[in-house]
């Protein structure tokens, strides 16, 4: 087992993937994470209940546990709490991930060391985006009948 910063990473990767399994708790990171892409500093409890369409205390008890797997911050403004995304422990799946779904790892180290190290950083998101969407039309061709 690999340890990292006093944490046993085999295990806090497993909670990592027990916390993104649920629907609702996918749901409300990519609420936050569309919200986020328009600016915004965070998201009121009230407008993800509205635009889930799940009731208040789910939303919250889904929060919580977002929280406690550090995938989201709050901010708290008088009575109001606005979430954020916080990306980084997905950053870690993603690592642990995209090597199992690349084809030619090797040829994207090789293009990659010859490029600036802000193109760098943008051919690397963009690869880890491909990855994931790559893994998501898989996962869901495989749910459809007769596959």
């Amino acid at each position: 087992m690999v340890s990292r910063g006093g944490h046993d990473y085999s295990e806090h990767m497993a909670d990592i993937f027990d916390v993104i399994a649920d629907g609702t708790r996918r749901d409300i990171l990519r609420l936050l994470l569309d919200r986020s892409g328009a600016g915004e500093s965070g998201t009121s409890v009230s407008h993800i209940v509205a635009d889930l369409g799940v009731s208040q205390p789910t939303v919250s008890k889904h929060l919580k546990v977002l929280r406690d797997a550090h995938l989201v911050s709050v901010r708290e403004e008088g009575q109001h709490r606005y979430y954020s995304l916080s990306p980084e422990p997905l950053d870690e799946v993603d690592d642990w991930l995209v090597p199992f779904l690349g084809d030619e790892p090797d040829y994207a180290l090789a293009a990659a060391s010859t490029l600036t190290d802000s193109a760098a950083h943008a051919a690397e998101v963009v690869g880890r985006a491909a990855a994931s969407a790559k893994h998501v039309v898989t996962s869901a061709l495989k749910k459809l009948p007769g596959r």
